[in-house]
């Protein structure tokens, strides 16, 4: 339930509006950029009335399995999203200085992340245009246009070399090292978010002959080990 409504927070945004004094050096390779959403000189979270709720979770039994206080949210936004995005998406130890309140530091996290990406590696073809698809991709998220996948809000902005990536397509090979090193494989994945999906065809059937005498262990043998396995690592950290 909320307890105070607001049409802006006290503190100042992670992502700003275009500066009309930004520097107009231009990349003849990169892309240009214009204004659907946004307007010149306003920053996106200003133009988004806030206001400061609790995130709760219960089980079946009507036990709290998740609170945070005074979170600072969209007022447009459901009970069932803010549940949700503050329980898996803000980073930080609960009862942390470091925990993310408000929906503006994890939009600003990822938002800027890939901001500075861009920048760096030349994607646009001036700074302008650079902040402008910033200011946009702000809106998308905050107004609920358009969402990330899970291990983006994860890792964005946290992680050095995050993974962003929901989804992978893992091989094996018919060897033993193979087998053990997709498990690790797969197991890291989990880690940090995603899922994955591997073709064991190249292994042989519980019907075939070892060299070293007896039968293979056939492949669904070893889907069993990697589901068990995945069943004990917690998607996310």
């Amino acid at each position: 339930m909320a307890r105070s409504t607001q049409k802006t927070s006290t503190e100042r945004p992670n992502v700003s509006a275009a500066s009309p004094a930004s520097t107009s050096k231009r990349n003849r390779n990169g892309l240009p950029w214009k204004r659907y959403f946004t307007r010149p000189g306003v920053a996106p979270f200003d133009e988004v009335q806030w206001e400061t709720r609790e995130a709760s979770i219960t089980n079946e039994k009507g036990e709290v399995v998740f609170e945070q206080h005074e979170v600072e949210i969209p007022s447009t936004w459901s009970q069932v999203a803010t549940n949700v995005v503050v329980s898996k998406y803000f980073r930080g130890v609960l009862g942390t200085p470091e925990r993310e309140r408000s929906v503006k530091q994890l939009i600003g996290r990822v938002v800027r992340t890939i901001h500075g990406w861009a920048n760096k590696q030349g994607y646009f073809a001036t700074p302008e245009a650079a902040d402008i698809f910033r200011d946009e991709l702000t809106h998308l998220l905050v107004h609920q246009k358009a969402a990330f996948n899970s291990p983006v809000w994860f890792n964005a902005g946290i992680e050095q070399r995050p993974q962003l990536s929901a989804c992978f397509i893992n091989k094996i090979e018919d060897r033993m090292e193979s087998i053990l090193t997709l498990a690790k494989t797969e197991g890291m994945l989990f880690k940090y978010g995603s899922g994955t999906g591997s073709n064991l065809s190249p292994l042989r059937s519980s019907r075939e002959l070892l060299a070293g005498g007896g039968t293979a262990s056939g492949p669904v043998s070893f889907m069993k080990g990697f589901d068990a396995f995945a069943g004990v690592i917690k998607s996310g950290g």
